[in-house]
Order: C-alpha cells, then structure tokens, then sequence
C-alpha cells in the first residue's frame, strides 16, 4: 500500500485544518492508519491512529482537540485539527500497521510511510 498525505498549510493559532491520509495499491480496512508528526528538534511523535475495526487512539497532547476518522469507500483517513496552537507546528506523516493494539503508538512497527505534509501554526 502506497500512502499520501495532504492538508498542511500555514494557519493562525485557535485556526483548524484537515490532514488526508489517501491510500493506493491496498486497502485501509486490512490495517490501523497512524498518524505522526516530527519536528526539526525531535523524533517522530504519535499523534493518532485508527484501526481496521473502528477503535480510535489519539496522543494525549491532542485529545479534545484532535480527532481521526476513516472514509473507506474513498480508502482515507482524515485527521481533524482544531484549536491548533504553535506547538502543533510539525510535518505530519502517516503509515500503517498491523501491530497489536497495545503498541500501535510504536513508531516502530509502522511501515509505507507516505511524504508528510507540513504544518505551521502562528502565535
């Protein structure tokens, strides 16, 4: 599976944005999707995921701001982002696994890493 993200662009803080993870060659429904981003200064952070049966996680630097969804009959996963502030500034990247759910935060254990899409967030 091919994936590609999309969305980024530069926003104010408190503004919202929608990130796109759209896949090729595969099917989301045989994976969990995750999302991550990294900035200049550190690795790469899990921010979401969403699993091939429904379940949800998100980091808890996001949770009640952030939330993960999946369109299967358009085979994307979408990660809406409000209330964004300055520190959410990062390139954001997805990837799939078939891990336990236990260690889907593992970056590890994520593969077809697509190109992430940059997200800045002015103060």
């Amino acid at each position: 599976v091919q994936l590609q993200a999309s969305g980024g662009g530069l926003v104010q803080a408190g503004d919202s944005l929608t990130l796109s993870c759209a896949a090729s060659g595969g099917l989301f429904r045989s994976y969990t999707v995750g999302w991550f981003r990294q900035t200049p200064d550190n690795g790469r952070e899990f921010v979401a995921c969403f699993s091939w049966d429904g379940k949800a996680k998100l980091a808890n630097s996001v949770k009640g701001r952030f939330t993960i969804s999946r369109d299967s009959a358009k085979n994307t996963v979408y990660l809406q982002m409000n209330s964004l502030k300055p520190e959410d500034t990062a390139v954001y990247s997805c990837a799939v696994t078939t891990v336990v759910w236990g260690r889907v935060t593992e970056e590890e254990f994520y593969r077809s890493w697509g190109q992430g899409t940059l997200v800045t967030v002015s103060s």
